[in-house]
């Protein structure tokens, strides 16, 4: 599937493994890093919902689709559907949450 980072310090996490907003340690990001490659590998929505480990879930009270990077991490998303099925579409990913706010 398709993906873009629309949040300008998550982009910079991405490139660069560093930002200000987003102070995580190195295994979440390496986990962030690995979320990314299973995005791109998906087909369709199916294969993200098959993975049981990642909790791919939609949010109906945010209107987004939550993907756990961790036990207290999670990647949320936007998708622009690109089929009637709404199995395909581009991943917008908007936002690296703390799910649990310490």
């Amino acid at each position: 599937m398709d993906w873009e980072i629309k949040d300008k310090e998550l982009i910079k996490l991405y490139e660069t493994g560093k930002s200000k907003k987003f102070r995580i340690q190195k295994y979440v990001l390496e986990k962030f890093f690995i979320r990314i490659q299973q995005i791109e590998a998906a087909n369709t929505i199916h294969d993200l919902w098959q993975t049981s480990s990642l909790k791919f879930k939609y949010l109906e009270s945010e209107k987004i689709y939550s993907m756990r990077i961790d036990g207290k991490y999670r990647l949320e998303i936007e998708v622009e559907w690109e089929n009637d099925e709404k199995t395909i579409g581009k991943f917008n990913i908007i936002n690296l949450s703390n799910h649990y706010e310490d």
